[in-house]
């Protein structure tokens, strides 16, 4: 354990700090494609009843117009927004009609590109704008692309922690906003730790080793056929984090600096502003109708696709990376996860448990700057586990040596094993932290108990990752018409959605200037002045 690690651990176990653990707040958004009967992409709107896509805080969509999103609020206890996000999936299973959620995060049989709706969010100028950016990513990746899903989990630590930790190390200088810069550098060096072993989560959690042939659209891929349909590795955690998932040519190249933030924000704002030739060929406007809101690497900072980010919640009208200039890193978004097809919510409570002990670790252990050539060694090992991360035998390389996968993962489990206590020491159900870590050593012990392998079997016996995906989505389906909420629980998403409607047509109706006027505006707005 290094010095670091064992200083703040006593000190956080300490009866005056041992509370703040408790205090972290973490959040899931789940993205979760709308299918009819057979299993076909929903070719509808999405549903009014739900309310309305663009300002309602817990039900939107994502990229396609059938990707819907559900947000949970930020909780101080996993289980608690676990407990939140099956109350969504229930209201929209009442409104859905025949109608069912996708169970998995890669999609199954799906249309030709121009029967694949780009969401919509209304006529407004804000509107319009979420619109045409995806009319950009359709563009830019497919909209094939549009269609996956994934987990993204929210996580922050109490602000109060930071301070504890920034008194007791001795930074103490005293300029303006000197706490706020030591808790955004302390997410950042989360995030640079996240890197360096972001691999373990691909292993034990990873759970989209197949595809549908219609999926690649003709691309070079480099699988198996496993039938007709179903393309495969037969090692592969998650085909959906590789190179065949969310990526182009444009962005292969982008990798923003995570050894501070100001390098971090430098970087995506360079891509925001940096023009790329494909994409000036094209322009903004085809025959008089926006395409995409630029001709630069990316359209906005959001677009950058990354497995993790650092976050700050926004005011109206500002954008991300403002957000981080003015006030520094509120949280951290974890987005690497697969849609757990076994879990009706897509992600299990052991599965936040050990996420909440393995952020906490990364956040807390020493976390050197990372050279160029090290965040390609990091970026390999990644690469590595999504393709071949249960071949027997497999190396990965750590401080130039290579090192069994299997072998580095259970030390890393062991290294997370005090942080894992310490966090039951704050709770009310006690050891179930350091239960989820028998979880994944179990995992770890017998690869045949991931989620990959698992998933792999099913769908060898079904003979169609697309018959395997239908089959569990059917089986959530039936789980939650069963138990519906109860009258009260309803009323209170169905005021949301009328609210949320109520809301975007007060939108509308005030919306002046042109949208040509609100793009530009928007593509200049000052990104970051003076942040000191």
């Amino acid at each position: 354990m290094s010095n670091q690690l064992t200083r703040r651990l006593a000190l956080l176990d300490d009866d005056a700090h041992r509370g703040l653990l408790g205090q972290g707040l973490r959040g899931i958004e789940r993205e979760t494609l709308r299918i009819d009967s057979q299993g076909q992409l929903a070719r509808t709107p999405h549903p009014v009843q739900l309310g309305s896509a663009l300002t309602h805080s817990q039900i939107t969509t994502d990229y396609a117009e059938a990707l819907l999103e559900f947000i949970t609020p930020a909780e101080h206890d996993i289980g608690l927004a676990l407990h939140r996000l099956d109350a969504i999936h229930r209201f929209a299973y009442a409104k859905l009609g025949d109608e069912m959620l996708w169970s998995e995060s890669m999609p199954g049989e799906l249309p030709s590109e121009e029967n694949i709706e780009i969401a919509w969010y209304g006529k407004s100028n804000i509107g319009m704008l979420k619109h045409v950016y995806r009319r950009g990513l359709a563009l830019r990746y497919g909209k094939a692309m549009q269609c996956i899903a994934g987990i993204h989990y929210n996580y922050s630590l109490p602000e109060k922690l930071w301070e504890v930790l920034r008194a007791a190390e001795g930074v103490q200088e005293e300029r303006r906003n000197a706490l706020r810069d030591f808790q955004s550098e302390s997410y950042i060096a989360t995030i640079r730790n996240f890197r360096r072993y972001s691999w373990l989560l691909m292993y034990l959690f990873g759970a989209s080793p197949t595809l549908t042939r219609s999926f690649l659209r003709g691309r070079e891929h480099g699988l198996e056929e496993l039938s007709p349909d179903t393309l495969y590795l037969p090692y592969a955690t998650s085909l959906r984090m590789s190179d065949l998932g969310y990526q182009n040519d444009a962005q292969s190249g982008l990798r923003p600096h995570e050894n501070s933030l100001e390098s971090y924000v430098t970087s995506l704002m360079d891509a925001v502003n940096r023009p790329y030739a494909p994409y000036e060929a094209i322009g903004t406007k085809k025959d008089g109708e926006w395409v995409q809101l630029s001709t630069n690497v990316l359209q906005i900072e959001n677009e950058y696709y990354s497995t993790i980010r650092p976050k700050r919640v926004i005011r109206t009208g500002e954008r991300p990376v403002q957000a981080l200039c003015n006030r520094g890193v509120q949280y951290i978004e974890v987005r690497c996860l697969d849609v757990d097809p076994f879990e009706p919510v897509g992600v299990s409570l052991e599965t936040g448990r050990f996420l909440d002990a393995f952020l906490l670790f990364c956040a807390l252990d020493e976390s050197p700057l990372i050279s160029a050539a090290e965040g390609q060694v990091h970026a390999r090992n990644f690469a590595r586990t999504v393709k071949e991360g249960r071949k027997p035998g497999l190396t990965l390389t750590r401080d130039g040596e290579e090192v069994p996968l299997l072998e580095w993962a259970d030390e890393l489990v062991e290294r997370i094993r005090p942080l894992a206590r310490l966090l039951d020491a704050e709770h009310n159900e006690p050891g179930v932290h350091e239960a989820s870590l028998e979880q994944q050593k179990a995992k770890i012990a017998d690869p045949a108990r991931t989620p990959s392998a698992r998933v792999l079997d099913e769908v060898r016996a079904l003979g169609s990752a697309a018959a395997f995906g239908l089959r569990q989505s059917q089986l959530h389906a039936a789980y939650f018409r069963e138990s519906p909420l109860m009258p009260a629980e309803e009323a209170v998403f169905l005021e949301q959605a009328a609210a949320s409607l109520a809301e975007q047509a007060i939108i509308e109706q005030t919306d002046t200037g042109s949208f040509d006027d609100f793009v530009a505006a928007y593509n200049s707005s000052t990104l970051c002045g003076n942040h000191s």
